[in-house]
């Protein structure tokens, strides 16, 4: 039985993908429009959003910082004010920057929470009372996280990161608790290796690296399925899973000798 609402038909939708100027986000952004759908984009890159908008009749830009809670509210009403309401509301805002323990960066920890978490709670705050109050009046929503597998466990490289990504996939567990029985559909997205500007700076291989075409199609599949938990590829992601499931001693020996980092 699907965890939520199956979402197969996209044309007359509005979805709303915060963090859309490049890798899996802005393959989403494409993938919607060509299932129908009216799609906003928002990041900082206002250019890129701009491009999308030009080459996508109907689409919308919406320039935002995530770090800062009252561009995303006026995004949210200026939206609002177009459309009248949003079926698909995506947090794919993210960043990252390898790190050791030995090489700790204050700075640049502290950017990754902000852009891969606190910038989502800056989001919730702006869209939560509109969203129930379409789910009251009949009307369904749908709140998506783009996290990642890194943040099932601890990994190598993923000192800022992973915690960032781990205490997204929580997020969004708690909020399909509190939201799910008022008629909002809530998932997260974990993402095994994709060819990404962000996973360009990784010097290690990835395996079952995927393209973000590919990323957007599976994102859609999990939707179509009502799916709460999307994540792929599956012949990685299912290995990491299982890898969960170990006591630490045998956790910590395998990713050592598997990463050789």
């Amino acid at each position: 039985m699907p965890l939520n609402p199956k979402i197969t038909e996209w044309r007359g939708k509005t979805a709303w993908l915060v963090g859309a100027s490049t890798g899996i986000g802005a393959a989403l952004a494409q993938a919607l429009h060509a299932a129908g759908a009216t799609v906003a984009v928002s990041a900082r890159s206002a250019d890129k959003l701009q491009a999308f908008v030009d080459e996508h009749p109907g689409a919308i830009a919406l320039p935002l910082d995530v770090a800062d809670p009252v561009a995303l509210r006026e995004a949210w009403r200026q939206l609002v004010a177009r459309t009248g309401c949003a079926d698909l509301v995506l947090y794919c805002a993210g960043t990252y920057s390898p790190m050791r323990a030995d090489a700790f960066d204050l700075a640049s920890a502290t950017a990754q929470l902000h852009t891969n978490y606190l910038g989502a709670l800056n989001l919730l705050d702006a869209v939560l009372p509109q969203l129930l109050a379409q789910c009251a009046s009949g009307r369904g929503a749908h709140l998506s996280f783009v996290s990642s597998v890194a943040g099932y466990r601890g990994l190598p490289l993923a000192l800022a990161y992973g915690p960032s990504k781990a205490a997204l996939i929580n997020l969004a567990e708690v909020l399909y608790l509190d939201l799910r029985p008022k008629g909002l559909g809530v998932s997260v997205v974990n993402p095994g290796f994709v060819a990404t500007p962000l996973t360009a700076q990784n010097t290690f291989a990835m395996p079952a690296l995927q393209t973000p075409a590919q990323a957007a199609q599976a994102m859609l599949d999990g939707y179509a399925a009502g799916d709460f938990e999307i994540h792929f590829p599956k012949r990685f992601t299912r290995m990491l899973k299982a890898l969960r499931l170990l006591p630490a001693r045998a956790y910590f020996s395998l990713v050592r000798k598997g990463t050789k980092l």
